[in-house]
């Protein structure tokens, strides 16, 4: 069964709409080790059609013009990307197809596939909303910023039950930006006051 990963750049009060104001002054290597090691370890790129539009408008170009970054566009170009959409398409950029379907039947469908080691969903808010609410997410990649950013959307939406997180590994980068990974998992026994009281500081 594939591992489905969401990969997202956040601020630290949870806004992961990019802002390249705040964003790109905190990209330097490390984070472009950790974003390496995300993609590298992905057969299927599942991505809404903002992220989508976003990417076929700058990679394909950033491919071809042979920068430095031109590797990272060829690997993406070649990689299948899998494109959530309520509208039909006409795709510019190769390895690319529309979701067949529902969201959360297909990307469990594409979950069960023997033939898929790895999906990566990189940004598509709303896509990773809809599959942690459906419980396909199995890990949140945040490379958090040290920033508030106060406008955009979050991460999180409101709902009535509280997702619970556990922490798989973390790093903290020279530019202040944490690297977080979580993983789902079951809530904790429900604890009263009266059963940390003594956990509270007497004072001295």
């Amino acid at each position: 069964m594939a591992k489905i990963i969401s990969s997202l750049f956040v601020s630290a009060d949870g806004i992961a709409e990019i802002d390249p104001g705040w964003h790109f002054p905190y990209f330097d290597e490390n984070m472009g080790r950790a974003v390496s090691e995300d993609y590298d370890a992905t057969a299927v790129l599942l991505i809404g059609r903002e992220t989508y539009d976003s990417f076929a408008g700058a990679w394909p170009v950033r491919e071809v013009e042979g920068g430095a970054d031109a590797p990272f566009a060829t690997q993406l170009g070649d990689m299948r990307k899998i494109v959530v959409s309520r509208q039909p398409l006409e795709f510019s950029w190769r390895n690319s197809e529309l979701l067949d379907g529902d969201l959360v039947e297909a990307v469990a469908a594409l979950k069960a596939d023997e033939d898929v080691s790895a999906i990566l969903v990189a940004g598509s808010i709303s896509v990773v909303q809809q599959l942690l609410a459906a419980g396909l997410i199995d890990e949140l990649r945040l490379l958090v910023h040290p920033v508030a950013a106060r406008k955009g959307r979050k991460l999180f939406d409101d709902g009535d039950v509280p997702y619970h997180l556990k922490v798989t590994a973390t790093e903290v980068y020279p530019t202040g930006v944490i690297r977080v990974i979580y993983a789902p998992t079951e809530a904790p026994a429900k604890v009263a006051y009266d059963e940390v009281k003594d956990q509270v500081p007497d004072g001295r």
